[in-house]
């Protein structure tokens, strides 16, 4: 029976909404869902859907934004950290997984061709599941969960060069593969460098630019474009679309727009990933099952086995710990969706047959069934394995293995601030100065660029939004202060949070006392109305429920009034037009000090800033904040100075720290 293409989405749409519930409500993981209704509605079973092609092209999106998103989370900084590990561990992995399959199915009886192309299928794990899994339990920032994650995205790229190798292997003609081999790595070192050069010269002046106008519409859409555009690139290049997508992903996790980016990408990457699933779950032919079932069953816990047994010994060789080793290894235990595509390149070209590619396709189909449950129950599995991680040397050592600060991408018990204008600086100077972690959101990009700049946690984003608090970990978080001027907006996020969230403390800062009480009565912990000392108060009031010593609280407050307020007047200004304060008054200005600034190489006390009035109140070297440096300090090059003074002198001592300042 054929329907109207209306008619099939409807249908397939409800069966996804009645699965995925059922699913969810009895624990097991929705992509299984998803995986049932294409299997029932598929070309095999019931037939209702005829369209499986469209389905499939409109579904690989759903992998192209799932490692934009990805990437987003592993910049460039964070996988140079990881070096050391996933480098080696990821290349191990798919070369040993490849070796071990391939030889073990050559002795099966199958062709070498044929057996390289399993062993390079079963080499693959499943992005999709370990990311959607991961989060759902909320492991994608542990120790196992970063580790297990980025060796599959390493994978994903290790399919670029398989996806070159089969197709020649597949013609069986006699030559070299050094050269197919080494055009693909030349096209990726090429996309590499494309995108690279993008997101260093083009994409953060490009969102600075939408961002400007304050148009969720156009924000999305420009999202939309530098992540197909990326995917478009290597595509064009013979790669594949998500490799471009995740090098995108990465230049934009270095910027200030990220959590705003990744809040804006999300719905589309979920609804498309749910379609990616229905996909594959066309592919299940139940009749051929069937006649195959032993030997996919078997292909299964041989896919399952090996590299559970590999990728924990490589874990193990990198000198991790066992129990993090083991949750690792059954991450990654899995097969993968590229998988599914290394058999259609070896089917189009001739290097397998039809017979052994619906085993290898069914037990890799087993695997991503069975792969939900054994990282769902990594933990058990690990204490059934090893013992409970109760003694205190496991937990020190298990400790000493997490990732450093700069690594990961959440905090944990931090302060969110949401706004930073003018309160919003005051108390996040006051928690820097008591070393309490936070970060803060803002709608203003000149600002949230001068303050990112400075190596303030700052972040261009709306708190309105649910997806942007998660990715500044409000479900971790120890307070919440939102310090803009916005009284229905205020009012709305407080709702929004104490309904999901009711133990949070929320502090909100309001111009005067007619909001005091709607405040209150929607479940703000503390509002603070604007006076003469509003900054002070709500820095009295969010240290206290900080849990910082009164009398500290008390010291600080003396020392912040015995200056005058200086914390409160250093501010990054950001837009005058947007932020409504006044032009001419004395503000915060970050800037950069490349090679051949007249600065470099100099102490800050031989700058002559005192005749302009300006001082230097911080410096970011490094990524490490020196604040109030001393006058001997020795500037370096790509060194950031905070310089705080009247606009017309910081605009001065600007130009004289310029490389082309010919004074």
């Amino acid at each position: 029976m054929t329907l109207p293409p209306l008619f099939e989405l409807l249908v397939l749409l409800a069966a996804a909404v009645a699965a995925v519930a059922l699913f969810q409500r009895t624990g097991i993981p929705a992509s299984l869902g998803y995986l049932a209704v294409g299997a029932l509605l598929g070309p095999y079973v019931a037939g209702l859907i005829s369209h499986t092609e469209t389905i499939r092209l409109v579904a690989e999106f759903g992998i192209v934004f799932l490692l934009f998103t990805i990437g987003l989370n592993f910049s460039l900084p964070q996988i140079y950290a990881l070096r050391h590990t996933v480098l080696w561990l990821g290349t191990g992995q798919v070369v040993l997984t490849t070796a071990v399959v391939g030889l073990g199915a050559w002795g099966l009886g199958l062709d070498p061709v044929a057996a390289f192309i399993v062993g390079a299928v079963f080499a693959q794990s499943s992005t999709v599941i370990i990311a959607r899994q991961l989060a759902d339990q909320g492991e994608e920032h542990s120790r196992h969960g970063r580790l297990g994650l980025a060796m599959s995205v390493f994978q994903d790229v290790t399919a670029v060069p398989f996806v070159v190798i089969i197709p020649v292997l597949g013609l069986a003609a006699a030559g070299s593969l050094a050269e197919p081999l080494g055009w693909a790595l030349l096209k990726a070192l090429l996309a590499f460098v494309l995108v690279f050069l993008a997101g260093r010269w083009l994409l953060r002046p490009l969102f600075h630019a939408i961002a400007v106008r304050r148009s969720a519409e156009l924000f999305t859409l420009t999202v939309l474009l530098v992540s197909l555009a990326s995917a478009a690139i290597t595509e064009s290049l013979g790669l594949s679309l998500a490799f471009g997508a995740f090098l995108a992903g990465m230049m934009l996790g270095e910027t200030e727009f990220r959590h705003q980016i990744e809040s804006t990408i999300r719905p589309f990457r979920d609804v498309l990933l749910g379609l990616f699933f229905v996909s594959i779950g066309m592919l299940i032919n139940p009749a051929a099952l069937l006649a195959i079932w032993p030997w996919a069953l078997l292909g299964a816990l041989a896919l399952l086995a090996i590299k559970l047994v590999l990728v924990a010994a490589l874990v193990l060789a990198a000198g991790i710990e066992r129990r993090t080793a083991l949750r690792t290894a059954l991450i990654l235990a899995l097969g993968g969706e590229f998988g599914f595509a290394l058999l259609a390149l070896g089917l189009a070209g001739g290097g397998i047959d039809g017979q052994a590619a619906q085993i290898a396709l069914a037990a890799v189909l087993l695997s991503l069934i069975a792969g939900p449950f054994l990282i769902r129950y990594s933990q058990f599995l690990s204490d059934a394995l090893l013992g409970p991680a109760s003694s205190p040397s496991v937990a020190a050592s298990a400790a000493a293995q997490q990732p450093h600060a700069h690594t990961s991408p959440k905090l944990s018990q931090h302060v969110i601030l949401c706004g930073y204008g003018r309160i919003g600086q005051s108390v996040a100077n006051f928690l820097e100065r008591e070393g309490i972690a936070h970060v803060a959101l803002d709608l203003d990009p000149a600002l949230v660029r001068d303050a990112h700049a400075a190596g303030e946690p700052v972040y261009y984003g709306n708190a309105a939004e649910a997806g942007v608090l998660d990715a500044v970990g409000l479900a971790s978080a120890r307070l919440l202060i939102i310090s803009y001027d916005d009284p229905a907006a205020a009012l709305k996020l407080v709702q929004q949070v104490r309904a999901q969230h009711p133990e949070l403390p929320v502090m909100v800062r309001t111009r005067d006392e007619s909001q005091v009480e709607a405040l209150r009565a929607a479940g703000a912990t503390e509002v603070v109305p604007e006076t003469l000392e509003a900054g002070m108060m709500m820095v009295a009031h969010a240290l206290t429920l900080l849990e910082v010593p009164m009398a500290r609280v008390l010291r600080r407050l003396r020392e912040a009034r015995s200056d005058r307020y200086r914390l409160l007047r250093e501010l990054f200004q950001g837009d005058p037009t947007l932020a409504g304060d006044d032009a001419t008054q004395a503000r915060l200005h970050s800037v950069a000090l490349p090679p051949g600034s007249s600065a470099v190489g100099q102490r800050i006390e031989a700058l002559g800033l005192e005749a302009d009035a300006v001082e230097i109140t911080a410096v970011l070297r490094a990524g490490q904040r020196l604040l109030n440096p001393a006058p001997d300090l020795l500037l370096h090059s790509e060194d950031v100075v905070v310089l705080f003074g009247a606009p017309e002198a910081l605009a001065r001592v600007e130009a004289r720290l310029s490389p082309f300042n010919l004074s």
